[in-house]
């Protein structure tokens, strides 16, 4: 097992919403990973350890989403998106969990997560959600950067393919990261 400080240990899940949560994913399908997170962000409350639910959510002229010349840049479906698109699953939230809203893929960036993180002393950011390559990825990668320890809790990612996943799990989140099964989280000395 592997055994953290709840004091110093906080949850983050990444995108965790309706309108990602729609989107065909692998190897697990959202809905497993949603009830995995569920089951986590129960397990830390219930330690006294902090929960951190991060979506991603724009503008309706997409005047937030991030700049610049790109091959696939991000752009609004036609139409715009559902007005639900950006709401957190049913059930997800509960009292005294911190909501960042984020416009790119990141949570660090341009949101006060560094900021609710520090004055909560935490050390250690746990982090799931979807896409494993894309704002996992993208907040360990940051994260890391900033001098937290990162550990990735592998069944409650998912990508938008497989081999999207395997490469982040594989290659690049060892790296920077631990990357464990969520059941071999806990808490203690």
């Amino acid at each position: 097992m592997n055994r953290f400080d709840p004091r110093t240990t906080a949850l983050v899940l990444i995108d965790l919403q309706n309108g990602i949560l729609a989107l065909p994913t692998a190897p697990r399908p959202s809905s497993q990973v949603l009830e995995s997170g569920k089951s986590l962000a129960a397990r830390f409350r219930d330690a006294g350890a902090t929960v951190v639910l991060v979506r991603v959510a724009f503008a309706p002229d997409f005047a937030d989403a991030p700049p610049g010349p790109a091959d696939q840049p991000l752009s609004p479906p036609e139409g715009g998106l559902p007005a639900d698109w950006a709401h957190l699953a049913d059930g997800l939230a509960a009292p005294g969990d911190i909501v960042i809203t984020k416009h790119q893929w990141g949570a660090f960036t341009g949101t006060e997560l560094d900021l609710q993180l520090r004055r909560r002393g935490i050390q250690t950011v746990v982090l799931g959600g979807i896409a494993t390559n894309f704002g996992v990825e993208s907040t360990a990668r940051h994260g890391w950067e900033l001098g937290y320890h990162i550990v990735i809790a592998e069944d409650l990612c998912t990508s938008l393919s497989a081999d999207l996943h395997d490469v982040s799990i594989r290659s690049i989140l060892p790296r920077i990261a631990r990357v464990l099964p969520s059941d071999t989280i806990v808490f203690g000395g």
